[in-house]
């Protein structure tokens, strides 16, 4: 298992649980202690969780941070290939896209189709990078102030990505609950809405470990998706629940 898929890993447990141990990581997962101590103080630098004596503890989900660039902006882990491999199967000739800046938005460049021709809005300047090497590719990156993790999302962004209409938004979240898609920050949510609003389908791209999560902004309620794609390491319980409400919902196999 990968460093990545493995704090993903500790997030999930933490969430299910409230708490993990030192102790019973390091036999989960078939690593040692010190391996563990450090996925934790890592994870706590990020804001992802808070260390205790012997564990750690989840901290106030207002408080999610994004993550480090090497981790946005990598391979990717199993699980967000999946997803994004399923997510790209949705793309027809002569589409055009919204593709936003998180990892598993990084992580669908590579699985993009290359037979045919199509449009990418993005508001990340890492993805801008990456789609400026494909031919068949059209890319339009949106204007405003860049942020830290490389992603535009300001007042200025708001109003440049209304002059577009979009056959596909592929969207992603902080949590997705029965209640909807939510983040840590309500600038983002604005800017997202207005994406939505100027898109004829939404397909959000949401890993387990964010499932049956509420932060602090709403983005958009369950209804207004078209299509989720999970993992599978996702609670069907709670995805059959969400489907119930009538959300397509796809579970990613691991590639």
């Amino acid at each position: 298992m990968f460093s990545d898929e493995r704090r993903q890993k500790i997030l999930y447990l933490i969430k299910q649980n409230g708490r993990v141990l030192v102790k019973d990581l390091a036999a989960d997962l078939n690593i040692s202690v010190d391996s563990i101590r450090r996925d934790l103080s890592i994870m706590e630098d990020q804001g992802l969780l808070k260390r205790t004596h012997g564990g750690a503890i989840s901290v106030p989900r207002v408080r999610n941070s994004a993550q480090a660039p090497s981790i946005r902006y990598g391979e990717g882990s199993i699980t967000q290939n999946a997803i994004a491999k399923s997510a790209v199967s949705y793309i027809e000739e002569n589409q055009t896209l919204f593709i936003g800046g998180a990892a598993v938005h990084y992580a669908m460049i590579k699985h993009l189709p290359n037979d045919i021709s199509f449009t990418v809005v993005t508001n990340s300047i890492e993805v801008a990078y990456l789609l400026k090497n494909l031919s068949k590719v059209q890319t339009f990156i949106i204007g405003g102030s860049v942020k830290n993790s490389g992603n535009i999302t300001d007042s200025i962004a708001n109003e440049f990505v209304r002059q577009f209409t979009f056959d596909l938004c592929f969207t992603t979240a902080g949590g997705l609950s029965t209640k909807g898609l939510s983040t840590a920050t309500p600038e983002v949510s604005v800017f997202n809405r207005t994406v939505f609003n100027h898109s004829k389908k939404i397909i959000a791209l949401i890993e387990h470990f964010k499932v049956d999560i509420e932060l602090f902004s709403h983005m958009c309620p369950i209804k207004g998706i078209d299509i989720i794609i999970s993992d599978e390491e996702t609670d069907m319980n709670y995805l059959e629940t969400i489907k119930s409400q009538g959300v397509e919902v796809l579970v990613a196999k691991n590639i």
